[in-house]
C-alpha cells in the first residue's frame, strides 16, 4: 500500500509539473489579418489545431504564395518581426541574396532571368515555424498544398494584375505554362485555378523542410533553368543560403516604444518619421495632419541612403535629432524627393509596388508581423516549368547595385508598438515606397488621434512624390483640396484603390483583454478570429 501511495504521489507531482510547463492563455482570442481570405482561413485553421501565432503566420504566408502569386511567393523574400509570449522581440531576415559570382550588369533590367537572386521565403518561413511554432511542418503547409492541388477561385485583384503583365509573361515558356491558359489567354476572376506542379513542390518542402527546396531535385531544376537562360544562381548559392536573425531598432512615439527592423528592412526610417511627428503639437485639423505627415515623410526619406552608415543610423534613430528635423515642418515645402530621385533605385520611385503583408497574434501573447514580396507585379516574370512559382526581382538595378553576398534593401518595415513592455499594435504594409508612410500614418491615427484600428485604416493617407503631395481622395478630404493647394506647393488628389499602401494590423483591446484585427479596406484581405470553443477548420476543395 505504501508503495502504491508513493507511486501515486510521484505521478501526481509529474502531472502537476507537466501542466505547470504548459503555457496558459492570457488573452481571450487569436487573430490573423492577411491579404487574401484563404490565407486568413489557413491561419485560423492553425489556431483551431492548437497552433500559435507562428504556425498561423507561416501557414498564411505559404498560402499567399499560392493564391496571390503576383504579389509574393516561395521564389521571393521576406522580413518578419515577432514577439514571443515572454515579451522578447526579434526578427527574421530572409531577403533575397546576391549570388556569389555576380558582377554588376552594365545594362539595367527590370525583369527576366538576369534579375533573379537567391530566394529566401522558404528558409525564412521554416525558421519561424521550427524555432517558435508548435505544429508539424506538414500540418502548417497543408492549406497551401490544398489550395494548389484542389484549386481556388481567382479574385478580381489577382486577375487584373496578371492581365497587366500578360505580354511579358508570354516571353517565358515556364511562366506562360503556369500562369496562362492553353490558348495563351489570361485567367479571369472566378476561374478555378489548379497548380499541380506547385503543390508537388510544397509537398516536398512539407516532408524535407529547408533542404527540400535548397538542395536536391527542386534546387537542380531551379539552377538548370536559370543558368540556361542567362542567370547566375548555382547549386552552392542555394545550399549555402540561410535565414538570419534581424537587428532590432527602436524609438519612441507618444509614450510608446516603436520596434522595427534594420536593413535590409526600412525600420529605421519608419521610426524616424514617427519621432519627428512626436515633436509636433496636436494637430488642429485634417489639413495640419496631412501636411505634417507628408513633410515628415519627405524629410526622413532624405536619409534613406544613409542607413548603412552606423554614425548616420544613430542620428536617424536619435529622438533629439528628430526634434530638430520637426522644426522644418513649418518651412516651405522642400521638394527633397524630386532633388534626389535620380540617385535612387528604380523601386524607390515606383508607383505600383506589389507586396503582401500579414499579422498574427495569439492568446498566449505571441505576435508575428511578416512582409513578403517578389518585387514588382509578378516579380521577374520568370517561372521554371514544372515548379510553378515566380522568382523575385533582386538584381539589375531594381533594388540598387550590390556585391556578392549582399541582401538587397527594400521598404519592407514590419513594426510593433509596445507600452510598458506590453504589445499594443503589430502592423505592416505592402505598397513599395509607400509602405513606410502607410505604417506611420496608421500608427499616428490610432495611437495619437485615438481612432479605432478599423477607422485608422479607412482614413486617407498622403505620400510625397517628386514635387507633389499625393492625397487619397476619400470623402473625408474632398473639401480640403483647395486649402491644401493654398498651403503647400502642389497637391494631387487620387481616387485609386491600393495606391497608398495596404495595411494589415492587430491591436490590443484593453477593455476586453482581447486582440482586434483589421484588414485594409482598399484591398481584398480579411481578418479572422478564433476562440477555443470553435470547430476545427478543415481543408478540402475550395470550389
Amino acid at each position: 500500500m505504501k508503495n502504491f501511495n508513493l507511486i501515486l504521489s510521484c505521478f501526481c507531482l509529474m502531472l502537476n509539473y507537466a501542466f505547470s510547463q504548459t503555457p496558459k492563455p492570457v488573452f481571450n482570442n487569436n487573430v490573423i489579418s492577411a491579404a487574401h481570405p484563404l490565407a486568413s482561413l489557413a491561419g485560423k485553421a492553425m489556431y483551431a489545431q492548437g497552433g500559435n501565432a507562428f504556425d498561423a503566420a507561416v501557414a498564411a504566408a505559404f498560402s499567399l504564395s499560392v493564391v496571390e502569386s503576383s504579389m509574393s511567393g516561395i521564389g521571393g523574400r521576406l522580413q518578419a518581426i515577432y514577439r514571443t509570449s515572454d515579451g522578447s522581440i526579434a526578427g527574421v531576415d530572409a531577403s533575397t541574396e546576391v549570388p556569389i559570382n555576380y558582377t554588376p550588369l552594365q545594362q539595367k533590367y527590370s525583369y527576366g532571368y538576369e534579375t533573379i537572386g537567391i530566394p529566401g521565403v522558404v528558409a525564412g518561413l521554416i525558421k519561424l515555424q521550427e524555432d517558435h511554432g508548435v505544429l508539424e511542418l506538414n500540418a502548417v503547409l497543408a492549406p497551401a498544398i490544398d489550395y494548389a492541388e484542389n484549386g481556388y477561385k481567382m479574385l478580381p485583384g489577382e486577375a487584373l494584375r496578371q492581365q497587366m503583365v500578360k505580354e511579358k509573361i508570354l516571353e517565358f515558356e515556364g511562366s506562360s505554362h503556369h500562369f496562362l491558359k492553353e490558348n495563351g489567354a489570361v485567367n479571369n476572376s472566378g476561374d478555378l485555378i489548379i497548380q499541380k506542379d506547385l503543390a508537388e513542390v510544397l509537398k516536398v518542402i512539407s516532408v524535407k523542410g529547408r533542404k527540400g527546396f535548397y538542395e536536391g531535385e527542386i534546387a537542380s531544376k531551379i539552377v538548370e533553368d536559370i543558368q540556361a537562360n542567362g542567370g547566375i544562381i548555382t547549386l552552392e548559392d542555394l545550399k549555402n543560403y540561410r535565414a538570419l536573425s534581424s537587428k532590432i531598432v527602436s524609438g519612441v512615439f507618444k509614450d510608446h516604444k516603436v520596434h522595427s527592423l534594420y536593413l535590409p528592412s526600412f525600420g529605421a526610417i519608419t521610426i524616424q518619421i514617427l519621432q519627428i511627428l512626436d515633436h509636433l503639437p496636436t494637430f488642429n485639423s485634417e489639413e495640419d495632419w496631412t501636411l505634417s505627415n507628408g513633410k515628415a515623410t519627405e524629410i526622413a526619406y532624405e536619409y534613406r541612403k544613409k542607413q548603412e552608415n552606423l554614425d548616420s543610423l544613430s542620428l536617424i534613430l536619435s529622438y533629439e535629432k528628430a526634434g530638430k528635423l520637426a522644426a522644418k515642418i513649418n518651412s516651405p515645402y522642400s521638394n527633397i524627393q524630386k532633388k534626389d530621385a535620380s540617385e535612387y533605385p528604380i523601386s524607390f520611385g515606383s508607383i505600383d509596388g506589389h507586396t503582401t503583408h500579414l499579422t498574427a497574434v495569439d492568446h498566449f501573447g505571441n505576435a508575428v508581423s511578416l512582409t513578403q514580396t517578389i518585387g514588382p507585379n509578378m516579380g521577374s516574370k520568370v517561372a521554371t516549368k514544372g515548379l510553378g512559382f515566380l522568382y523575385a526581382v533582386t538584381l539589375g538595378g531594381y533594388l540598387g547595385d550590390y556585391k556578392p553576398g549582399d541582401r538587397a534593401n527594400s521598404h519592407i518595415s514590419p513594426t510593433m508598438i509596445t507600452k510598458d513592455g506590453e504589445l499594443m499594435l503589430a502592423i505592416g504594409a505592402a505598397g513599395g515606397s509607400r509602405i513606410v508612410p502607410a505604417i506611420t500614418q496608421v500608427v499616428s491615427r490610432h495611437i495619437d488621434q485615438k481612432h479605432t484600428l478599423e477607422r485608422s485604416l479607412m482614413l486617407p493617407r498622403a505620400y510625397p512624390f517628386e514635387d507633389t503631395l499625393w492625397i487619397e481622395d476619400h470623402d473625408s478630404v474632398k473639401n480640403i483640396n483647395a486649402v491644401l493647394n493654398a498651403t503647400i506647393f502642389r497637391t494631387k488628389m487620387i481616387n485609386s484603390i491600393a495606391r497608398f499602401g495596404r495595411v494589415h494590423a492587430v491591436s490590443f483591446d484593453s477593455l476586453n483583454n482581447s486582440w482586434k484585427g483589421a484588414a485594409d479596406p482598399d484591398w481584398e484581405g480579411t481578418t479572422e478570429y478564433y476562440v477555443a470553443d470553435e470547430k476545427k477548420q478543415s481543408f478540402g476543395n475550395n470550389n
